[in-house]
């Protein structure tokens, strides 16, 4: 089993203002609904797509259901250089919204905007045998620089917003920016899935397995759950990842492990012998798939998801390491937590060094 770190505690989140419209953001026509995080780059997609068998029509329907976003124009040049280790960095991006099929799923945002509800930095050295897997705390104050939306509106830099508001404010792009001025890396690649595709790629799957050491009884996002082992089907799996009310001290921190926890579980089911053995059942799992996913446009085809993955095949479960940022109370508000510049920093070399992670550094 990989490593998870234990993480500190945090004030409850105040509710948050509505800080506007999302920008549109399509590049190619999608289902209606926002997304939110499942797992990281194209290696479940090699997974279902290598069983879902050939095929011309499927291949051309399963490759319409794909959106994407152009992030290298969006950013232009003024970005990190790429790591000359040959490191992959990947931001997996969730996002929390009631409109669409979403309306009628519990917790949550109940305004139609989205929110970037998670965000995980996936960074794989060159070699692809390991991983770590960096969550960033969604009220997480940062500085956000100077941003243009997909609809071409100037978005001015502020030195103080809450993380998931960059998403609603400025859009994906702006996300990736952000990010990259905060670590130093180059995101090589970004990942988003819908939240109502996400229900129906774990149906699909069947369910996934989870184990829980304590009772989980949460009315916000509808989970009710004993300690003890449970296969979760997709509307629970939602409420599982989204739960912070009902584990720990109620801080969005306590939901971190949770997601990180859900992340492992599904990707070892999905590498456990039987579970895409029927080609039905492997379609069924790799047209959701399709569905949920936006990428950027490098990894926006299946011939690009299936190359990229295909070069994380050797990448296993118990070779992901799970860490969060490591954060403080904010000194202003008291429901927010800032980074812990000095171990947060290390952190970000650490990975760009392609070095292991100090365990002092992670939060």
């Amino acid at each position: 089993m990989a490593q998870t770190d234990e993480m500190s505690a945090a004030p409850e989140s105040a509710p948050e203002p509505d800080p506007g419209t999302a920008p549109g953001r399509k590049a190619k026509p999608r289902r209606k609904g926002r997304r939110i995080l499942l797992i990281s780059g194209g290696v479940v997609l090699a997974l279902v797509l290598a069983a879902a068998g050939t095929g011309f029509w499927l291949y051309r329907h399963l490759e319409s259901n794909l959106s994407t976003v152009d992030i290298d124009k969006a950013l232009g040049e003024d970005r990190p250089a790429v790591l000359p280790t040959g490191a992959q960095d990947i931001l997996v991006l969730g996002s929390d919204s009631r409109s669409g099929d979403n309306g009628e799923l519990a917790g949550g945002d109940v305004g139609g905007t989205a929110r970037s509800d998670t965000a995980m930095v996936v960074h794989i050295p060159e070699g692809r045998a390991n991983a770590t897997v960096v969550s960033i705390p969604r009220d997480t104050m940062v500085a956000r620089p100077a941003c243009t939306t997909a609809a071409g509106k100037q978005v001015a830099a502020a030195p103080r917003v809450m993380f998931n508001s960059i998403y609603t404010t400025a859009g994906p792009a702006c996300v990736v920016k952000t990010v990259e001025t905060m670590t130093g890396l180059r995101m090589n690649h970004y990942v988003e899935v819908d939240f109502a595709g996400f229900k129906e790629l774990v149906d699909a799957m069947g369910g996934v397995e989870i184990t829980t050491d304590v009772a989980i009884d949460d009315k916000y996002s509808g989970l009710h759950l004993p300690a003890g082992t449970h296969v979760l089907d997709g509307t629970q799996s939602l409420a599982f990842v989204r739960t912070r009310h009902g584990i720990g001290d109620g801080s969005d921190l306590g939901r971190i492990g949770l997601q990180q926890k859900f992340l492992l579980s599904v990707l070892s089911q999905l590498q456990r012998k039987g579970t895409l053995s029927s080609p039905t059942k492997a379609y069924g799992v790799a047209n959701a798939a399709t569905k949920a996913l936006t990428t950027d446009t490098s990894l926006g085809s299946l011939t690009g998801l299936l190359d990229f993955a295909q070069s994380m095949k050797g990448l296993q479960p118990e070779r992901m390491r799970t860490v969060m940022l490591p954060v403080v109370a904010d000194r202003i508000d008291h429901n927010r937590v800032v980074a812990d510049e000095t171990r947060a920093q290390q952190l970000w070399q650490a990975l760009r060094e392609d070095k292991p992670v100090p365990a002092a550094t992670a939060g």
